[in-house]
């Protein structure tokens, strides 16, 4: 219930469990976010504020939710602390941050999908080109096919999905490259070359988190 509370609003469930000054710090602090977020969407856009949300505010926003999850009950062999430090130090140990970008990857995916769906012309560019017919057809359902692969496999930290991942952003890097030397320089297309080089470092610096599927799966 705690958890869900602060899905719903940041530091409620800390509230409910009595966590007066926690509650209030996490609730000051999912208002300048969210403040934040706003401030972007009028300087740059919907997109620059959209990308800071997920990149930034969600993961917070998720972490404080875990954080009202986790028991507040102390025991003489498991002194139990509270503050999103140490929440982070769990999430980190059991890899929940792959969970959280697997869960991305599925939102992403789904959000490719309605955009093939709801606009049927839309062409995909690949290497300079925008194929159309059965290769263009392909060229568009890859993408939410392999996020959603992807998604999956990172949910469950299966070490063949990082595999997989690897593959994917590789052949994203050399299109991307490709498209950034024949249309030259454009604030999504640079945007996104970089967050995919960020990313990519990000799961391989972190890929120790992934495992075989005879590893048994970590506690919460």
């Amino acid at each position: 219930m705690a958890a869900a509370l602060s899905a719903f609003a940041p530091g409620l469930g800390q509230a409910v469990k009595r966590q007066g000054i926690h509650a209030a710090t996490i609730a000051l602090t999912g208002a300048a976010l969210l403040a934040i977020t706003w401030l972007i969407g009028q300087a740059s856009g919907i997109s620059a504020a959209v990308f800071f949300f997920l990149l930034l505010v969600l993961p917070w926003w998720t972490l404080q939710s875990y954080d009202a999850y986790r028991p507040s009950t102390e025991t003489m062999s498991a002194p139990q602390t509270t503050g999103l430090r140490h929440t982070l130090r769990t999430a980190w140990a059991h890899a929940h941050d792959i969970r959280y970008l697997g869960a991305l990857f599925l939102l992403t995916a789904l959000t490719d999908l309605f955009i093939i769906v709801a606009n049927p012309s839309y062409a995909l560019t690949v290497f300079c080109m925008k194929p159309t017919g059965v290769a263009g057809l392909f060229a568009k359902t890859q993408s939410p096919t392999l996020h959603l692969l992807i998604g999956y496999g990172f949910m469950r930290l299966r070490r063949w999905s990082l595999l997989l991942y690897l593959a994917y952003a590789a052949f994203g890097l050399l299109n991307a490259t490709a498209n950034y030397a024949c249309f030259g320089y454009g604030r999504v297309r640079t945007a996104f070359l970089l967050t995919l080089i960020a990313f990519t470092a990000y799961i391989v610096w972190r890929r120790q988190g992934f495992r075989s599927a005879a590893t048994p799966r970590p506690r919460l």
